[in-house]
Parts: C-alpha cells; sequence; structure tokens
C-alpha cells in the first residue's frame, strides 16, 4: 500500500482500491482551492484507469469536512476579488457534478463534522456512512449565504418538507437522523471502521457496486433517532415548512407554540429569526418548485399554476443537479459580487472572524427583502469582463444510476 505522507490530501493505494483522505484536521478540514483541484484531478484520474475499482473518501481527526475555506474567500471578496472567489466555488460544484455522475462506486466515511462545502463531497457520491460520532448540518443561512453544493437538488429530495427545515433552520443531524432521512446510506459504530476498510479493499476482481454493498450491509446498524430527534415532527415540519413564505413558515411554528409549548418548535423559530432574511428567501426559492400538475388536480386555474411557479418559488425538486448546480452558480457569484446584499461577508465576519454572533443584516426584515430583488439572484451575473454560466465537464462514463440526475 503506497501512499503521499504531506499533503492536504492523503493518498493510499492498494491494487484495486484508493483511499483519500482530507489533512487540515486542525481547520476541520475545510476544503482549500488546492484540496478541491486534487480531488477532482485524482477522481477523474481514476475513472480512466480500470485497475481502480473503488474510492473511498474521509477526513483525518474530529471531522470528515467542516466546508469550504470560508476565511479565504471572504478575504478576497474584502480585497475586491470577488470573481476568484466565485471560482473557487465553480470548481466545487464541477467537483460535486463528477462524483454524482460518477462511474465507480464513492464510499465516504463521515466519522465526525460535515458541514455545508463537506456535504457537497459526499453526498453526491452511492455511498454514505454515517456513526455515532457523525455532526450534520446546512448552516448557510446563518451566514448570510445558502444552502449550495447542490443542495437544492438533494435536499428537495428528503421526505415531505424536511428539506426545508435543514435548509432554512441549519438544524445539526446526528448519523441515526441522516439515515432516518436518507442523507446517509448506511451506519457503523466508528469501533468497526477500520475492519470495515479492510474489508472493502478487498474488492478484488468482484462487481465493486455489489461488493460494496454487500459488504456494508453486513456491517450496517439500524439506530432509532433520539426522542427528541426532528424526525419524530414530520407532521409539524410538514405542516409549517409547506407554507409559501418564510413569514408564512415562522407564523406557522408561532401557531403550532402557542397551541402546546414546546422547546423544539422555539429553538427552530429562534433559527429562522437569527438567519439572514435575504440567505432564508433565496434559500426557499432554490429548494422546491411546487409541481404544476398537482395544482391543476387541486382545482387551481391556469394563472394560478403561473403565479405558483414564480411566487411558490421551490426550484430545486423538478430540475436535474446540473440545472441546480449552474442556478447555484449565478446565485454564489451574486453573493460573492455583493450587488444586492452584502449579508455573506457580514455573516461570516460575526460568526467565524470575530466570533461575536451579533451579525447586522441588510436587510434586516424579512419584510424588507422584496421579491424583485430575490429574483436577481436567479439571472445571470452581468459583469463587463463577461461572466459566464457554469460549464459542467462532460461525462464520458455515466452510469444507469447517473441518468436520473441529469
Amino acid at each position: 500500500m503506497g501512499s503521499e505522507p504531506h499533503s492536504q490530501v492523503l493518498v493510499e493505494e492498494t491494487s484495486s482500491v484508493r483511499i483519500l483522505t482530507l489533512n487540515r484536521p486542525k481547520h476541520l478540514n475545510a476544503l482549500s482551492f488546492n484540496m478541491i483541484t486534487r480531488l477532482l484531478q485524482l477522481f477523474l484520474a481514476y475513472e480512466e484507469d480500470p485497475s481502480v475499482k473503488l474510492v473511498i473518501l474521509k477526513g483525518q481527526g474530529r471531522a470528515f469536512c467542516a466546508g469550504g475555506d470560508v476565511p479565504a474567500i471572504v478575504r478576497d471578496i474584502r480585497l475586491g476579488k470577488w470573481r476568484r472567489s466565485a471560482d473557487f466555488m465553480s470548481l466545487g460544484y464541477n467537483l460535486h457534478y463528477v462524483m454524482a455522475t460518477y462511474c465507480k462506486a464513492q464510499v465516504s466515511i463521515l466519522n465526525g463534522i460535515v458541514m455545508g462545502g463537506g456535504v457537497g463531497v459526499c453526498v453526491h457520491g452511492r455511498f454514505r456512512i454515517a456513526t455515532e460520532n457523525t455532526v450534520f448540518a446546512m448552516p448557510e443561512t446563518s451566514l448570510g449565504i445558502f444552502p449550495d453544493v447542490g443542495a437544492s437538488y438533494f435536499l428537495s429530495r428528503l421526505p415531505g418538507f424536511f428539506g426545508e427545515y435543514v435548509g432554512l433552520t441549519g438544524a445539526r443531524l446526528d448519523g441515526a437522523e441522516m439515515l432516518a432521512c436518507g442523507l446517509a446510506t448506511h451506519f457503523v459504530p466508528s469501533t468497526r471502521l477500520t475492519a470495515l476498510e479492510a474489508d472493502l479493499c478487498r474488492v478484488g476482481s468482484s462487481d465493486p457496486v455489489t461488493y460494496a454493498s454487500t459488504i456494508l450491509d453486513a456491517y450496517t446498524q439500524h439506530p432509532h433517532p433520539k426522542q427528541k430527534s426532528a424526525c419524530h415532527r414530520l407532521d409539524v415540519i410538514d405542516k409549517c415548512f409547506s407554507r409559501r413564505t418564510v413569514e408564512e413558515i415562522i407564523s406557522a411554528l408561532e401557531r403550532e407554540a402557542t397551541h402546546k409549548p414546546d422547546d423544539w418548535i422555539s429553538a427552530t423559530i429562534g433559527a429562522l429569526k437569527k438567519a439572514s432574511p435575504a440567505s432564508l428567501k433565496i434559500s426557499l426559492r432554490s429548494v422546491r418548485l411546487e409541481d404544476a400538475s398537482q395544482a391543476c388536480n387541486d382545482g387551481k386555474d391556469k394563472l394560478t399554476v403561473i403565479v405558483l411557479f414564480k411566487f411558490q418559488i421551490r426550484e430545486g425538486r423538478l430540475q436535474g443537479l446540473g440545472q441546480c448546480l449552474i442556478r447555484e452558480n449565478r446565485m454564489v457569484a451574486h453573493m460573492m459580487k455583493g450587488d444586492i446584499s452584502k449579508d455573506f461577508v457580514e455573516g461570516c465576519r460575526a460568526i467565524l472572524i470575530d466570533k461575536d454572533r451579533n451579525p447586522k443584516w441588510d436587510p434586516r426584515r424579512l419584510e424588507d427583502m422584496k421579491d424583485n430583488m430575490v429574483d436577481k439572484y436567479f439571472k445571470r451575473v452581468e459583469e463587463e469582463e463577461g461572466w459566464e454560466d457554469l460549464k459542467l465537464p462532460p461525462r464520458k462514463h455515466l452510469p444507469a444510476s447517473a441518468i436520473a440526475k441529469l
């Protein structure tokens, strides 16, 4: 077994398996430009190498990956180099697309923190292994951005309106909850991970997907979510987070709280009220678009359906992953440019840099974030240098499992 010891991405090689370890433990393996470049290079190279059957991705230390290297992104924006930050994000989206359409099996071992950009480098792969140490979150709205990395695709496909809940509130999920809602495919106790890796490396001449499935099924457990888990609140989540606007979601939660005082509902309302109003509104639009055929079946006329498409605004549900990434790339470019709102820089300052946890959002109130302002995030960026939409890499070896995502 060979390795590359002094790298932000460690590489271990067996005859037919490659084990990639994210190696910035002091930074919770936050993804740098070099890490994303290296991962993309490796994944594309392994795709062309017939000897590689399986890719295992994991993190060094107590995190799988806590997200992107946000302080570096903010530094570039403050220096007036928002294009460089936007290009960094575009490179990440290309990596996510390659992982989602990968012809070989990717096994991600999520033994620790997995948040934001870290979700993007695992959730699109075939196998996602949670443990008792896993802590998942998409905390972007508290930072003045929105759940990206293809989140408008995968959150919109969670049961009911659980995706809206996770994306808008930044709620933390443990390994059992990830398994229950489908964000993880398997749950394996951390004490068994070494043995699991060793067995996966014995894939030999077997079909890698069938072999990995068999091994993972033998190791996996099925823990029940804890009593206070949001997984037991799906009725309230569906009732409240199915509302048309963020304001209506909060009002519905407040009505629930008056009927039956509940710490979970209070915490959920609190998270929404602390988040960036701009981020909440564009995130809700990005996640799900109401199905027009259902609207028609419910007796709504054609004009009403058109209005629903414009204002019901959950766009990810009926789009393929490629469309979602191209749209998210437009949105993130507007965020980096700061031409509509500068909440991203302010949120990162308050939460990650100065850590005073007192961001000054602009606009400050939900009602001040008008629909026409939200609309701008979904339009192409007009830039003198000639900004272009995301160009996704061509894919030659599409597996049947990937076609449905496109």
